[in-house]
């Protein structure tokens, strides 16, 4: 059995909990919140510290609130439950989503190029816009469009899935082909799906310990407008010493079969997650690689004041630029754009459970006023 987490092993399913949590089974299974039956939670109330626990059927508001309310809001999580949405029985293998066998991965590169860059960037929202309904037989697929720098001379495609889904193949085959590019070079290949999820190589310089990065995120439900895509297109095409980029990452599926109100993940109807990028080793560079990153993030959120206030942003890549006016000129607030209309609700579950405010960051949920 398994959960539809994301391939980060680092942080773990806590850490994935904490914001939602998605992974490459995700479109198939739905966000790893979906399955979270309960959670103890050590919290600070006026009366004292306890250990709660929260469920669907107990103080549900507080298990409502770490379906997707961030980290670090409402006190030290110590336990997770996890047991899928109508799964019954004692039996531990019949409780979540079976694991996988293996994993089927196919890379699909092409030549950098600024007509095949545009054809590539629309196609691929176009596919993602047409296949991302609850129950669609390409929901099986999880795939990352990879967009670098110019210099790097490529751009790239990843396509994770299940290798024992029917006409899984054939599934890929179309998708890549729906691009509308021949691709330079194609690759795919089979592993076990515990090595794929839990290797730790994905490529970034440094280790855990040293890396030193800036990430921000979006959430879609639509394509890249032409604007949008040709402002990215600027960007990673001009002359710079950054290798940042952005990832555009296929969500939605059986994420959206929930409403959005039933957990603290309001943003049910995206169908992609951008992550806008840079990651570097040396201190030296931290003031080039912030201004690039901030600056194409900026730009392509131009027409809403430098944030993406349609759709909004995900709590589990915290971006403090959303709550410093200099870069959200929106006049909509960080707490809208990470949870949108469920935002009320989960400060009333911090009043109810830390009203001293004892759990807080650049980030927390904030206390309702005269609490």
């Amino acid at each position: 059995m398994t959960i539809p987490a994301g391939g980060c092993p680092e942080v773990g399913a806590g850490g994935h909990i904490a914001g939602g949590g998605y992974g490459p089974l995700s479109r198939r299974y739905g966000a790893v919140v979906d399955h979270l039956e309960a959670v103890e939670v050590v919290v600070a109330e006026r009366s004292g510290v306890r250990a709660v626990v929260a469920s669907r059927d107990q103080n549900h508001d507080l298990w409502w609130a770490h379906t997707g309310g961030g980290g670090g809001n409402f006190g030290v999580v110590t336990r997770y439950w996890l047991r899928s949405p109508g799964a019954t029985g004692t039996d531990p293998s019949r409780l979540l989503p079976p694991q996988p066998r293996e994993m089927l991965t196919c890379l699909a590169v092409w030549t950098w190029d600024d007509q095949a860059f545009s054809k590539i960037v629309g196609n691929f929202g176009a596919w993602m816009e047409r296949n991302s309904a609850p129950g669609s037989p390409n929901t099986g697929l999880y795939p990352i469009l990879h967009l670098k720098h110019r210099d790097t001379g490529t751009l790239e495609l990843t396509v994770q899935a299940d290798a024992d889904l029917p006409g899984v193949d054939r599934l890929v085959t179309d998708l890549v082909a729906a691009l509308g590019v021949e691709p330079a070079y194609t690759y795919r290949y089979k592993a076990p799906w515990s090595h794929a999820t839990t290797w730790p190589g994905l490529g970034q310089p440094g280790d855990v310990a040293t890396r030193r990065y800036k990430i921000k995120a979006a959430y879609l439900h639509r394509s890249f407008t032409p604007a949008q895509t040709a402002t990215i297109h600027r960007h990673l095409s001009e002359a710079t010493t950054v290798r940042g980029g952005i990832q555009i990452i296929g969500y939605g599926g059986q994420v959206a079969a929930v409403a959005p109100e039933a957990t603290a993940i309001a943003q049910r109807g995206a169908i992609m997650k951008a992550v806008y990028s840079s990651l570097w080793l040396e201190p030296g560079d931290d003031a080039a690689n912030l201004a690039w990153v901030r600056e194409l993030y900026r730009d392509v959120y131009s027409a809403t004041g430098g944030v993406p206030v349609e759709d909004g942003s995900y709590i589990n890549y915290p971006d403090v630029d959303l709550a410093d006016p200099a870069w959200n000129t929106s006049g909509v607030p960080w707490s809208t754009l990470y949870y949108q209309g469920n935002y009320p609700r989960l400060r009333r579950v911090k009043a109810r459970w830390d009203p001293r405010n004892v759990f807080t960051h650049a980030l927390g949920i904030e206390l309702p006023p005269g609490t």
